[in-house]
Parts: structure tokens; C-alpha cells; sequence
């Protein structure tokens, strides 16, 4: 099977591509860009797939990242995966940051990924040993979440621990810490994407929270009165 994953949920616009078949590793291409996903994503897509000897017909399922993340950045990946996913009539699977940090941990113990959400607030999922989900995406404030941790004997991963530090107990029974960044690592979301079944639906952006650029209101003019 011939993968596509992208992912446009934060600064990096990135797509990898990975053959199931075979033992290279995955053709990889990433651009540090902040903004402008919506301008560089196709050409980081065609790149690699000229990297690989490939094209847009030779390849069997897509993947992207769902968030949760910039909301342009997540809603520009998911629209266009969506859009060529229809395309070229091959699946598409959702893959969220959660499942895309944790998977890595790998860990005989619960996994708390918590990512840095701002205004004092962390996305948080907790995982069972075994790299199960216990719990749904939900934004939290760190001192909730630093609960939570310490309740479940969670490990921690993820950029949003800095924020749960001053929550957490000291000594032996402190969380181990796995990592305090919440970069993904987009060949192990391919190949996650390549285990899981695509669902019956089209993945939707995870955002958790509403955006916080919002239309203005007040502003509307007086509708003009038709001459009698």
C-alpha cells in the first residue's frame, strides 16, 4: 500500500510518503513556515512525490492530522485531504495529535498527553496502558490536569507539561515526564494510518474549543428602502 500523510496543524507544512512493501524508509519533506499552508501544502506534496518516483495514481490511502492545532493550518489540511480523497477515490484516515505523540511513548503504564492550548488552558487525552484511549480530547486548566495525572499514575508527554509542573507533587511520586515537546513525528502517523481502518465517514478538524477570531457584529448597514 502507497500512504500519503500530511500534516498542517502547526508551524511545519509536511508530507511523507510510505510504501508498506517496502524496506526504505518513508520519502519525507517538511517546510518550517508558521503560515501560507494553504499556499505551500500541494507543492510539498508534489516534492514528495517526485522524491519517491512516484504520482498522484499510484497511491492506495491518504492520512492527515486532525488536530488539535492552528485552526487554519488543521482546517486547510483536512479540506484538502478530504478534496483529493474524493478525487482519486481512495480513503482517508484521521489521525489525531494525541495519537500521534503518544504512539512513540510506548510505555507499560497511562500516558497523559497534554498539548499547550494557551490563555492558561492544556488539551489533554488520557491512554491506558497499552496505548488505549480512556478518556476523550478535552481542554483542561493545568491544575486539573495535574490532577488528573497524579489520579490515573499517568506518565507525561507532550508540550503542555511545563504548565502542569506547578500542580504536581514532588519526590517519588512526581509523574515521569516522556517529553515536553509536541512535535509529530509524521512517519510514525503514517504508519498508524496504515494499521487503522478508515471509518465510514470523512475525518473532521478536532479543535476543542471555539477559535478565537470571531466575526464582528454591529456592523451591519441599513438595508436600502426600494423607490415608490
Amino acid at each position: 500500500m502507497i500512504l500519503l500523510a500530511v500534516d498542517t496543524s502547526g508551524h511545519l507544512c509536511a508530507a511523507c510518503l510510505y510504501d508498506t512493501a517496502a524496506d526504505a524508509e518513508p520519502v519525507q519533506v517538511q517546510e518550517d513556515i508558521g503560515r501560507g499552508h494553504a499556499e505551500r501544502l500541494f507543492p510539498v506534496v508534489d516534492q514528495v512525490l517526485s522524491l519517491a518516483g512516484r504520482s498522484y495514481a499510484d497511491l492506495d490511502r491518504l492520512a492527515v492530522c486532525i488536530g488539535p492545532g492552528s485552526f487554519t493550518g488543521v482546517r486547510v489540511g483536512v479540506a484538502a485531504m478530504r478534496g483529493l480523497s474524493l478525487a482519486l477515490e481512495i480513503p482517508l484516515v484521521g489521525i489525531s495529535v494525541f495519537d500521534a505523540i503518544r504512539r512513540p511513548a510506548g510505555r507499560d503504564q497511562p500516558v497523559l498527553v497534554a498539548i499547550d492550548a494557551r490563555r492558561n488552558e492544556v488539551y489533554v487525552q488520557l491512554s491506558a496502558a497499552g496505548d488505549k484511549a480512556v478518556q476523550s480530547p478535552q481542554v483542561m486548566s493545568p491544575e486539573a490536569a495535574g490532577a488528573l495525572a497524579v489520579q490515573s499514575g499517568a506518565a507525561l508527554i507532550g508540550s503542555g507539561v511545563a504548565a502542569l509542573r506547578p500542580f504536581l507533587p514532588s519526590g517519588p511520586e512526581s509523574p515521569a515526564v516522556l517529553g515536553e515537546e509536541s512535535v509529530i513525528d509524521l512517519i510514525g502517523l503514517a504508519r498508524i494510518a496504515a494499521d487503522r481502518e478508515p471509518g465510514q465517514q470523512q475525518p473532521v478538524p478536532l479543535y476543542l474549543r471555539a477559535p478565537d477570531a470571531k466575526p464582528q457584529t454591529g456592523f451591519a448597514l441599513p438595508r436600502r428602502q426600494a423607490a415608490p
